[in-house]
């Protein structure tokens, strides 16, 4: 009896499973052309839809579906930032009918949304990831110039965690060797209504400023106000901690600071996008007291997930360390590949 209802359980099991494996949904593009396939996610504008009759998925302009049809459970962003999870299918072109799990049919329209996740994806679909490597040589006094530039994002429903590593050499000849370094740990718990909790530790290093380490600890709240599938920009605001190590004979550094940073990324351009953002640091404990750092990146797509990058970076302190400049940039540019 137990056995027979152990089989039982597994012919259910397969029967789902080969149900879900043999779903397919489709979409109906602008020129009345289809495809039909599994649907991966949609972020920054661009939808992914995995066939059997293709090795790559493929990438296709959210904007130029008309329909789309799928029974399968997914996680929605819409513009104004209210998170949906259930099914979804055309009501009429470019309008949707996404079926929540808990409020029912919610009619939307298809630029309004900004983000699909398959609800079925592993770890690893969660993650995305993006280095690009620099190089260039004078030979002149034997200059050499080496950078890296690394992201790594892990995005659910309910928060994001990001991680983040950059960094510069440079030697030559008869010249102390120049070395700056950043790397970011980050945490979003995303709120109605757009709002966000923030978290976030920056430890850097930079020998033309006298840094030995800098490591500042921040808490905020942040909010996107704007978010489409052209571009987004947000606010944020909050405490920062902020603990400084010299390589000269200055004394460790602590304070705290309020901070208030933007970010602006458009990234639905064709092969082009760009993202900036700034962050101010006005100390509470150290009077006069300010810091701001600035970014700016620019990067052409390129064919098999490869791109070109040109950033720069700009850190300002009215307060710097003994015999420091108040203002430091970088100019970085590479070929970079993303996951």
């Amino acid at each position: 009896m137990k056995l027979n209802i152990f089989l039982s359980f597994i012919f259910m099991g397969l029967c789902i499973s080969l149900s879900a494996f043999s779903q397919n949904d489709s979409l109906v593009f602008n020129n009345g052309n289809y495809i039909v396939g599994e649907i991966k996610e949609m972020n920054r504008g661009v939808i992914q839809v995995e066939t059997d009759y293709s090795d790559s998925d493929f990438k296709i302009e959210w904007d130029g579906i008309s329909q789309i049809h799928s029974n399968a459970y997914y996680l929605f962003t819409l513009a104004d930032g209210t998170r949906l999870t259930g099914g979804f299918t055309s009501q009429g072109d470019k309008t949707i009918v996404i079926n929540d799990v808990e409020q029912g049919a919610v009619i939307v329209q298809a630029e309004d949304i900004v983000w699909i996740k398959s609800i079925e994806t592993d770890f690893w679909s969660k993650m995305s990831a993006n280095i690009d490597l620099g190089f260039s040589y004078t030979k002149a006094k034997n200059a050499q110039q080496f950078n890296v530039r690394s992201n790594l994002g892990y995005l659910t429903d309910n928060y994001s965690l990001t991680g983040k590593y950059d960094q510069v050499i440079s030697t030559q000849d008869s010249t102390e060797k120049i070395q700056r370094t950043d790397g970011i740990i980050g945490y979003n718990y995303f709120l109605p209504r757009a709002y966000f909790l923030l978290g976030e530790v920056n430890l850097s290093s930079n020998n033309e400023l006298n840094l030995k380490l800098r490591s500042v600890g921040k808490l905020g709240l942040g909010k996107y106000l704007v978010q489409t599938n052209l571009l987004y920009w947000s606010l944020n605001l909050g405490l920062a901690y902020n603990n400084e190590e010299f390589t000269n004979d200055d004394p460790v550094r602590k304070s705290m600071d309020a901070f208030l940073g933007t970010e602006f990324n458009m990234f639905n351009t064709g092969d082009i996008s760009f993202l900036t953002g700034a962050i101010l640091y006005p100390s509470l404990t150290e009077g006069g007291r300010v810091r701001s750092d600035f970014k700016f990146d620019l990067k052409l797509d390129l064919p098999r997930d490869f791109y070109i990058k040109l950033g720069t970076t700009i850190n300002y302190d009215n307060e710097p360390a003994t015999d420091a400049l108040t203002t430091d940039y970088v100019i970085q540019s590479g070929i970079g590949w993303e996951l």
